[in-house]
């Protein structure tokens, strides 16, 4: 069976290691699901996510020229789409000259107010200094 950047498999955990776990692909191959790609989530040890001989449902995410295979099981999840296009909309980007304009502007009526309360504390009537 060949394997195609961006197909969806079932595959089986054949090992685990401190970067990713190595997973069986139908027709014998083998590919590696890199620590990143194991959740969502923060993965600090993939032994908490996978064991071996767990059926996973993974996605290939690239082949490379020498044959190795690049899995992600995050991605294989439907909602990871949905999640996806929900970061990448965003309100639009304030551009650097708008975002220095409102500080300029914030700056001077902070210090326009600090003005008119300490002048009015600065002692009225007949107190000079000599």
């Amino acid at each position: 069976m060949t394997v195609t950047k961006g197909s969806i498999l079932e595959g089986v955990v054949k090992g685990i290691t401190n970067f990713g776990a190595f997973v069986e692909l139908p027709g014998g191959t083998t590919g590696l699901v890199h620590i990143s790609e194991v959740a969502d989530a923060y993965v600090k040890n993939v032994n908490d996510y996978l064991k071996e001989n767990d059926k996973v449902k993974v996605k290939v995410i690239n082949v490379d020229q020498e044959g190795k295979i690049g899995l992600s099981i995050k991605q294989a999840n439907p909602s990871y789409e949905s999640k996806k296009a929900k970061r990448n909309t965003r309100e639009p980007q304030i551009s650097f000259e708008d975002k220095l304009a409102k500080f300029i502007k914030d700056s001077d009526e902070r210090q326009a107010d600090i003005k008119r309360q300490t002048e009015g504390k600065r002692g009225g009537r007949g107190s000079r200094l000599y």
